[in-house]
């Protein structure tokens, strides 16, 4: 095998343990262990919460979401528990006694792999497989097989394998038994060259470099797509919501589309786009993007970044809740955190528009009574029945159009440059050309784009 293939190519989706789950031909049997941490740790880069601790999650609800995320990648859960840990190991995050046991458990039920819902550091994971003689998977490691998996598009694909070869790379030393020196010089008298783990993390380093090359392409054609859709310009809804909250189902809804909409955790990864006419003729773009969840790895919300400011452009946000899901509050804190990761302010309710889905699993009475409230602070829907989605659609529509106004711009024959600018960013709908070299337009914009007409010409924008 040479150095390159052990050092986990992108396209294997190797964890760095020289074992491919995601590609494998026959289902593994899985443990899954759900830490409980007494101590929580508090909550950071959360200026208007610093020190405050993290939405504590219901252990069963944190056990549920861990057999889905394994079920995701057609993992056969043969044993699922939670444990409560008082004092964390940093050497194996387990208790003696507990590894023991779970030792037994993983030879009883022949299992190939354990999946430990927490992060787990490089020494943790090590030693985890050294004493449960299985592979060792954390939330991390299992969250990118999935993404590996559902990736499709050129830019999804480019996205996972450098948030794979990102984690990977600190995780190296367990692929390795031996890290004697390669010789360095000719023939043999050449002294000590670099060590193989040094050689294996240059690859991975040079394959990276590579993979944000190509990214920077993707990230400008996708650029260019979105000045044109500003110079249209249809304003930009997208969907968010925590994973397995029916985003694309409320997409195929909404647009006819036939996007991937199945009961399962990150059935659809990679964002889509699709024109939808509201009812009263309003035209808007409707992007459906991949879904939150808690935890998220730090690396994974940074390589999705191009794929997540279609949120961060968006002139609207639906953050899709599924409300018959006793976790839903948690569930909403952490799609608030990662929006607040990225710039936006869930609680800001002329962007944000909060929506509750599933309202039909919850019992009539319930039901009945959150598709009769008034506009309030959220809307019930059944993005599966339909109900409610007419109201949603209304209420989207009445939210944009206050978003698309005209605003006039008086040019003088020095700014002629900038009439180019215009027509890129926004659609003339009148323009006069005065005796003087001047010209006056009359644009057609989105709040966003009428915002940067009025910093970008002052005065002259009326």
């Amino acid at each position: 095998m040479t150095r390159a293939s052990r050092a986990g190519g992108s396209d294997g989706r190797s964890d760095g343990s020289g074992v491919n789950v995601a590609s494998s031909e026959k289902t593994a049997r899985a443990v899954i262990i759900v830490p409980v941490l007494t101590r929580q740790p508090r909550s950071s880069g959360d200026e208007a919460g610093q020190g405050r601790p993290r939405p504590m999650r219901a252990p069963q609800a944190r056990l549920e979401e861990a057999i889905g995320l394994a079920g995701a990648i057609d993992l056969d859960t043969v044993h699922s528990e939670i444990v409560t840990i008082n004092d964390p190991r940093p050497a194996t995050l387990l208790g003696t006694g507990k590894l023991e046991e779970f030792a037994a458990i993983v030879k009883e039920r022949e299992a190939e792999l354990v999946f430990v819902d927490h992060p787990l550091t490089p020494v943790q994971q090590r030693n985890l497989e050294k004493a449960l003689s299985a592979k060792v998977l954390d939330r991390t490691g299992i969250i990118l097989e999935i993404f590996g998996r559902r990736a499709r598009t050129r830019e999804g694909t480019l996205q996972v394998d450098l948030a794979h070869l990102n984690y990977q790379k600190g995780r190296l030393v367990r692929s390795w038994t031996h890290l004697e020196r390669q010789r360095g010089g000719a023939g043999f008298l050449g002294g000590p060259g670099e060590t193989q783990i040094e050689a294996d993390r240059r690859i991975l380093q040079e394959k990276i470099v590579k993979l944000k090359r190509e990214l920077e392409t993707v990230r400008r054609t996708r650029d260019l797509h979105r000045s044109k859709r500003r110079k249209v310009p249809y304003p930009i809804v997208a969907i968010v919501g925590y994973t397995n909250a029916g985003k694309s189902t409320l997409f195929n809804r909404m647009t006819g589309a036939g996007v991937l909409a199945e009961d399962m955790l990150f059935a659809t990864l990679d964002p889509t786009l699709r024109r939808v006419k509201l009812p009263h003729g309003t035209i808007v773009i409707l992007s459906d993007t991949v879904g939150f969840i808690s935890d998220l790895p730090t690396h994974l919300v940074a390589a999705f970044r191009a794929t997540l400011e279609e949120v961060v452009e968006a002139d609207l946000i639906i953050h899709l809740r599924d409300i018959s899901d006793p976790d839903t509050i948690a569930q909403a804190e952490d799609v608030a955190r990662i929006l607040h990761d990225l710039g936006v302010d869930a609680e800001d309710e002329r962007r944000v528009l909060e929506v509750w889905n599933k309202v039909d699993l919850l019992d009539e009475s319930t039901r009945e009574q959150m598709l009769d409230r008034g506009s309030g602070p959220a809307v019930a829907i059944s993005a599966v029945s339909g109900e409610g989605v007419d109201r949603l659609a209304a209420l989207v529509e009445e939210r944009i159009a206050g978003a698309l106004a005209t605003v006039q711009v008086t040019l003088t024959p020095e700014q002629a440059s900038e009439i180019d600018w215009l027509y890129r960013n926004g659609e003339v709908v009148k323009r006069m050309d005065r005796e003087d070299g001047g010209v006056t337009l009359t644009v057609r914009a989105t709040a966003a784009i009428r915002k940067e007409i009025a910093g970008r010409f002052g005065g002259a924008a009326q």
